[in-house]
């Protein structure tokens, strides 16, 4: 099968059919072995976890030789790697693929809960079965299986290629790819574009549409995690004073409820909308095709549905509440935590200001939690020209789908990079639906066979037009 989509893509892009490096199955091997390896993020590292990433470093430098020669030594980056292939023109800007190697724990109580062990790299069923066989070491071992065959092949890039694999992504990613991007600043390196996770061929997620959706997601969201604490009267319950912490705290939650953040359709979000409509029913392809003059009825509508709803605005979650020792006694303190989701245009300073304006209350101070913000990347340029590489890429690797942009909810480490980059851009090439959305983070996660044999098709794609 993978021979036939070669061929395909050969007719497409004008070039020879690449062989992935030995045999369908060994490519899958090598993942699965990659799955055994419980490069758990966790900080500090533990030894046990230091020995897993080493050996994961000795699965690569034994599976990928010479990918592994183009290895560069960062100063401080852990145990995270940068590869450099150099470009035939150094006055070209490179282009740089993040993955990263580290996963998320497996819960001990759903252990016995998992198809087959989860760090078992099972390859049963025509699927590669382990945590982090969709988050994230397929991209990992995909980006270099490709990289692999096409140094094998003889392709010389014009443009130089970068991959930087993270070790701590899952944890805030600022021992790995910050400090790669420092290095990169010192070297006054500046790329065309990055990719990273986040987007993916979405089946059977959109309503009312029938055909595959590949997002190509042109922004992240930042977050904030703020602590309200207010102060009131405290003592015996039996004598309420009107002016108890938790009322006082109560009420700052409601007014915050009532005025969430200004809601606003960017552009990435746009084209979304603007790649949809035609599959859409007649009534939301009508407001979609005329937002110019029906905006508000059609965010509105997107508003009624939390996904959707959080592609406008920035968000608010309560998700900590704390007060009181004693059914009977007023205490004098109580606190939330409130965890905030930053469109790409609000500030953190914006939300704090917006939180303080709203409350009003001189007895509630705001104070943001150590180390849990992070400013939202500029949006990137959705019809930039690595935009349309990208889309010609996707369109190739995957012809039955739409091609949207939009923007990931959550974080990637592809935030760090936003200092030495023209563009960002997020795209995972395996396909998501309700099920895969269950198993990342989740039980059973894996990842078919031939789906994974197609994404090492698209990188290799993308780095022919990218860089050919």
């Amino acid at each position: 099968m993978l021979i036939r989509v070669l061929a395909v893509v050969s007719l497409l892009c004008g070039w020879m059919p690449l062989a992935v490096p030995s045999a369908s199955l060994g490519a899958a091997e090598r993942l699965a072995a990659a799955v055994q390896i419980q490069t758990v993020a966790e900080r500090p590292l533990s030894d046990q976890g230091a020995t897993a990433f080493a050996a994961f470093h000795d699965l690569l430098r034994h599976s990928f030789p010479r990918v592994w020669a183009l290895r560069e030594a960062v100063p401080d980056a852990g145990y995270s790697v940068l590869y450099r292939w150099p470009g035939q023109q150094a006055d070209l800007a490179p282009l740089i693929l993040l993955a990263h190697m580290d996963v998320v724990p497996v819960e001990a109580a759903t252990q016995e809960s998992w198809r087959h062990p989860a760090f078992s790299g099972a390859i049963v069923e025509d699927a590669i079965w382990g945590r982090g066989t969709l988050d994230n070491k397929a991209s990992v071992l995909a980006q270099l299986e490709a990289v692999d065959a096409l140094m094998a092949a003889g392709f010389s890039p014009r443009r130089t290629i970068l991959l930087a694999h993270g070790h701590d992504e899952e944890i805030d990613g600022r021992g790995g790819a910050a400090k790669i991007v420092e290095y990169l600043q010192a070297r006054n390196e500046n790329a065309w574009f990055t990719l990273d996770e986040g987007g993916a061929v979405t089946r059977d997620v959109i309503d009312s549409v029938d055909k595959p959706v590949a997002t190509i997601m042109a922004g992240e969201k930042g977050y904030l995690s703020v602590r309200l604490r207010a102060s009131g009267t405290g003592g015996h319950s039996s004598t309420p004073s009107q002016d108890t912490a938790i009322f006082r705290l109560a009420n700052a939650l409601s007014a915050l409820e009532a005025s969430p953040m200004p809601r606003r359709l960017i552009p990435a979000v746009g084209g979304l909308l603007d790649a949809l409509a035609p599959e859409m029913p007649w009534p939301a392809r009508f407001l979609i095709n005329n937002r110019w003059l029906f905006e508000s009825i059609l965010l509105g509508q997107l508003e009624k549905s939390p996904t959707t709803a959080a592609l406008l605005r920035t968000t608010m979650a309560p998700t900590l509440l704390q007060a009181g020792v004693k059914d009977n006694v007023l205490p004098n303190h109580a606190e939330a935590v409130l965890n905030f989701r930053l469109l790409p245009g609000d500030t953190v300073d914006d939300v704090l200001e917006h939180i303080t304006t709203s409350i009003a209350d001189e007895q509630i101070s705001v104070s943001v939690e150590p180390g849990f913000f992070s400013e939202a990347p500029p949006l990137s340029d959705v019809d930039s020209d690595a935009m349309q590489v990208l889309r010609e890429a996707v369109s190739t690797s995957f012809p039955e789908a739409l091609v949207a942009t939009g923007i990931v909810l959550a974080t990637t480490d592809n935030r760090h990079y936003a200092p030495v980059r023209e563009n960002g851009y997020y795209f995972a090439p395996f396909s998501y639906t309700p099920e895969t959305a269950t198993q990342i983070h989740g039980i059973d996660e894996h990842i078919g066979v031939q789906e994974y044999l197609r994404m090492i098709e698209f990188y290799q794609t993308l780095l022919r037009l990218a860089a050919g």
